[in-house]
Parts: C-alpha cells; structure tokens; sequence
C-alpha cells in the first residue's frame, strides 16, 4: 500500500530496458547487401530469369528444381526468355555465381537465413 514509489520505479526501469534495444538501433538500418557478381556472371548480363524474380523466387525455384529432377527426370528448364538451360546448381548457376561467399552469403546473412543447399551440394571453393 505505502509501495507507490518503488513500483512505478519499478515499472520504469523494466519500461526502459525493455525498449532499450528499439532506442538503440532507432535509425541505424544494416546496410543493405551489394552482391559481387563474377565476370562470367556480369558478361551473360541476364540470370536465367529477370532479376527481381530471382531476388525473391529462386529458392522456390530451385526446390521445384530439385522436385522435378529427383522424382520425375525432368531435368531442362525453359526461360520465360525461351532459353533452355541444365537445372542443376552446381551446373547453372555456380557457373556464374561462384563466389558464394561474396554473392550468396551477402543476401542470405544480411536476411538471416540458414539455406540447406550445402548439406547435399559441395560448396564452391572460394578464392583469395
């Protein structure tokens, strides 16, 4: 009853270490990741599909990849561009994106994502 004091600074404190972390980080954004392209990737000039598709689909993508070559033999994907290409990771698209640390671990950090294509898939060997 005579504890009026202690609890409102009690509710206080907790009020502020609570919000502290919001406080802290308030406009201090991570630096959104800049992915190094190879060469071989820069000359092609296009992915396999546009750019902002494979920003946000290709792991839907790949899994439909791996579904359709696994059960059902289906092992040639075609473009909306047309083109036809081999659906394989190793094959595709660490051909020109095989500096995984420099282009996929950028996104996949900066999103704090853990993708599974290294417990089956050897990762590529990094240079420098």
């Amino acid at each position: 009853m005579y504890d009026r004091g202690k609890i409102v600074t009690g509710i206080v404190i907790g009020l502020l270490l609570f919000l502290f972390p919001v406080f802290y980080n308030v406009g201090r954004a991570a630096k959104e990741p800049d992915p190094l392209l190879t060469d071989k990737a820069k000359q092609a000039k296009e992915c396999i599909e546009p750019k902002a598709f494979m920003k946000t689909e290709h792991m839907k993508m790949l899994d439909e990849w791996r579904q359709e070559v696994v059960r059902d033999d289906l092992r040639t994907y075609k473009s909306t561009s047309g083109k036809m290409y081999n659906k394989s990771l190793q094959n595709t698209c660490m051909d020109c994106h095989s500096n995984k640390s420099k282009f996929c671990d950028q996104c996949h950090n900066y999103m704090a994502v853990a993708p599974y294509c290294w417990d089956c898939h050897i990762a590529p060997k990094e240079n420098g």
